[in-house]
């Protein structure tokens, strides 16, 4: 019963001394020849059985080679070694990390992401935050091809969300599923999180699926929920602030951005917001002029040209001022 084992393991170690005769025996550069090998075929079982019998062999020297290099293709190799020894957390968070920086190659493809006792084992805090590192650099990942390449992501997700559901990790996994329009598997899993406890992250991440989706009604209620939950949260204030504006409702946006500054007074985003609103809804010059001052400020460069252009179209406000405020968003 155990030739088939004995026999990937000759093949394996066969293989190796290729890799290693090719590199020079450096362990270093059978690592990045392999880590190549793997990015070219993901799936493929060989580059892995190579790197299981170099840390089998050479493991004090990759362990000295590997320690403190950020590189892609020793975080990878990290990322199986730490399959192999058991630690499913380190594995899953270093795989989030090689994702966000090379999300286009299908690295969750690899066989030992699917494996059963990483998915039994994997905590849904580690897989949560891995999910957050595949985030971590802004990439475009809502098409069908980034969606293909997820598929193991999304599949993890779900049998770790099932296995073991915390709310706020079952909320930051809510987030990689969105950024891939898998927006049903987003609601899904808010809706799992809320069948154990309701928490204010939930509702946010049911909140900005719906933003995403363009239901600005379904997004607003959600935002009323996460305050309800944690009524002492500015920031909540600014995002229901912010939809209120995308329907047109000014006043209210306003209203909401005031009550957000009650609780943190000197929050530029609040103040800016604040600002921007009011000059929508009255043509105040003086507002306007705060706002410009702000604009320096806020370093989300889109969401400081959102609130010029909102506090830009206010009634009856003079075009030397509205052309200095937009000269201030350029």
């Amino acid at each position: 019963m155990t030739k088939p084992k004995q026999d990937q393991s000759v093949a394996a170690g066969v293989a190796l001394a290729g890799v290693l005769a090719h590199c020079g025996e450096s362990p270093a550069g059978a690592v990045r020849f392999l880590v190549g090998a793997i990015a070219s075929a993901p799936a493929a079982t060989e580059p892995y059985a190579c790197l299981a019998e170099l840390w089998r062999d050479r493991r004090p020297e990759l362990t000295a080679v590997l320690e403190g290099d950020g590189s892609l293709s020793s975080v990878l190799a990290q990322a199986y070694f730490f399959f192999l020894e058991g630690e499913m957390d380190d594995a899953a968070m270093a795989l989030g990390s090689v994702t966000g920086a090379r999300p286009d190659v299908p690295w969750g493809a690899a066989p030992w992401f699917g494996d059963a006792r990483f998915l039994g084992t994997v905590s849904a805090e580690a897989l949560a935050e891995a999910c957050l590192r595949v985030l971590d650099r802004p990439h475009d990942l809502d098409d069908e091809q980034m969606r293909e390449r997820f598929a193991p992501w999304f599949h993890a997700i779900a049998r770790v969300a099932e296995r073991s559901p915390v709310p706020e990790s079952l909320a930051a996994m809510a987030r990689l599923p969105r950024a891939c329009g898998r927006y049903e598997l987003s609601l899904a899993l808010c809706d799992r999180a809320d069948a154990v406890e309701r928490v204010m992250w939930t509702a946010v991440a049911r909140a900005s699926t719906w933003r995403s989706m363009g239901d600005l009604g379904q997004a607003a209620a959600a935002f009323e929920d996460a305050l309800a939950l944690d009524p002492g949260s500015w920031s909540l204030y600014l995002d229901l602030g912010d939809v209120r504006a995308e329907q047109g409702e000014f006043a209210a946006a306003a209203s909401l951005a005031e009550q957000g500054l009650r609780h943190e007074p000197q929050e530029v985003s609040l103040r800016a917001a604040a600002a921007a609103y009011r000059t929508r809804l009255s043509g105040s010059p003086d507002d306007l002029r705060g706002l410009i001052a702000l604009a320096p400020d806020l370093a989300n460069t889109s969401y400081r040209d959102l609130l010029i252009d909102y506090a830009c179209a206010g009634p009856g406000l003079p075009p030397d001022l509205v052309a200095e405020a937009r000269g201030t968003g350029n």
